[in-house]
């Protein structure tokens, strides 16, 4: 599996909501959920995004403009707008839904109407941190790229009402934040992150392809070699020079990572069974590793991660099990 696969699969929108006004200018819309991610692409006309914390944007048709939370932002007719901000909470993008779609249209009898696309994105769990961490409080990338013919799909999209729509409107802002992202990494005197540098070599790529591809598998530096068809000094030096760091200390971590989401997520797993899924053959192993990447051991993780409510259960399960296991 590709790295930026990987660390995109947490990162959907899903369930979108629709609406539309019309507002002369001048106008300003606060975003006040906050979302670990927001897309804003305008498809008509033009406004200007200023966020809570950052330099202010402009955003001109088939631009795109991507904002890390948890920090607001406002979209504006022109920055120092007189226009009263007006709160878009639930009713423009809902992260807790999984990310959410709202479009709305600005009616400027002189220039023409603005129409804007803001899509919220949870971006939860350990998984795609390192995509989030990688990322400025805002970038932008201009209109004129791959991105162009995934707007003309978004523009064609929501001028019709059919059955479906929701779904498809939600995979083509997928994979317009997918076009925005490879923009910006790759962008003339970048600088992208290890991760999405080292994919492209054939050796150090091949490598975190094959670990992500099977996190839980019996890993050494002599097996990845020869996977990868060189030595094993070669392959220690060269993923350690793009990478930033030998190839299983890489795997520690990124099984931590994904550990630390399965003991977080819905499904009540115990500790044993999150250790065989990132390649443990006890929990013992698995928690010491854990602690010593994460600072804190499983449980506590694990009781972090649950809503008040649920972590005086979730100690007396923990005990219960620890009690099995020492038994």
């Amino acid at each position: 599996m590709d790295v930026f696969e990987d660390l995109f699969r947490g990162v959907r929108a899903h369930g979108s909501l629709f609406g539309s006004s019309a507002l002369s200018p001048p106008w300003a819309l606060h975003f006040v959920d906050g979302a670990p991610l927001t897309l804003c692409t305008v498809l008509t006309g033009e406004g200007w995004i200023v966020p809570e914390h950052g330099t202010p944007e402009p955003l001109r048709a088939y631009d795109t403009v991507l904002v890390r939370g948890p920090g607001t932002f406002t979209f504006v007719d022109e920055v120092g707008t007189p226009a009263e901000p007006v709160a878009c909470g639930e009713h423009c993008a809902v992260p807790e839904a999984g990310g959410t779609v709202h479009r709305r249209g600005w009616h400027d009898p002189g220039d023409g109407p603005t129409t804007v696309i803001v899509g919220a994105y949870p971006a939860g769990g350990e998984i795609s941190r390192p995509l989030l961490d990688a990322l400025p409080v805002v970038l932008r990338v201009d209109g004129g790229g791959t991105g162009d013919a995934v707007l003309d799909h978004l523009a064609a999209e929501v001028a019709v009402d059919a059955p479906g729509q929701q779904v498809v409107l939600d995979r083509l802002l997928d994979w317009l934040l997918v076009c925005t992202l490879r923009a910006w990494f790759d962008r003339p005197g970048g600088e992208p992150p290890s991760w999405w540098t080292a994919r492209r070599d054939p050796v150090a790529g091949h490598a975190l392809r094959l670990l992500h591809a099977d996190p839980a598998a019996p890993w050494t530096v002599a097996a990845l070699a020869a996977r990868t068809g060189v030595s094993r000094s070669t392959l220690a030096k060269r993923f350690a020079d793009l990478v930033g760091e030998p190839p299983l200390a890489y795997l520690t971590r990124w099984r931590m990572a994904l550990a630390a989401d399965l003991l977080t997520g819905p499904d009540d797993v115990t500790v044993a069974e999150v250790a065989r899924a990132v390649g443990y053959a006890d929990a013992f192993g698995f928690s010491a590793a854990f602690k010593r990447v994460r600072g804190v051991t499983p449980s506590e993780a694990r009781r972090a991660g649950k809503p008040p409510e649920k972590r005086a259960t979730q100690v007396l399960s923990d005990r219960q099990q620890a009690c099995i296991v020492e038994g």
